[in-house]
């Protein structure tokens, strides 16, 4: 487990990018926390670490994003999705072994669907900017 305190978007974008350099083809990382905590933001530096030049914003209303980097990152915003015919629909468990990084907001609501060895990144807001960030769920972190 892997825990960090940041104060500014610059930040929480250095940190996901540090740890874009741990990641390997097939890792899902399940973000968990409300609206605002910064998962966009984290994903944006995900993308730089891994090698993407590509502009990152959030996926609400397409569901997925793609990037392109190496391996290629999916980010999915899970926050519509209330059903598992919902999820199906999005063609999630098709991304699951594409050799991508597959980064996922609103994990909460398909916790269920998730897979048994993903990478739960946790968001807590501690004020205004700070943010705590844990990272659990495999031995990289």
């Amino acid at each position: 487990m892997r825990s960090v305190i940041t104060n500014s978007a610059a930040e929480t974008e250095q940190f996901a990018e540090e740890l874009a350099k741990l990641l390997r083809p097939d890792d899902t990382l399940a973000y968990f926390g409300g609206l605002g905590m910064g998962k966009t933001t984290f994903t944006r530096g995900l993308a730089r670490g891994l090698g993407s030049a590509d502009e990152v914003s959030s996926p609400t209303f397409s569901l997925v994003h793609e990037y392109r980097c190496s391996p290629k990152l999916y980010h999915f915003d899970m926050y519509r999705v209330t059903s598992f015919d919902d999820l199906y629909s999005t063609g999630f468990f098709d991304y699951l072994e594409s050799g991508a990084v597959l980064a996922i907001e609103w994990s909460e609501n398909i916790e269920g669907a998730l897979p048994e060895n993903c990478i739960r990144v946790i968001f807590e807001r501690l004020d205004e900017s700070s943010r705590r960030i844990t990272v659990e769920g495999d031995e990289r972190f």
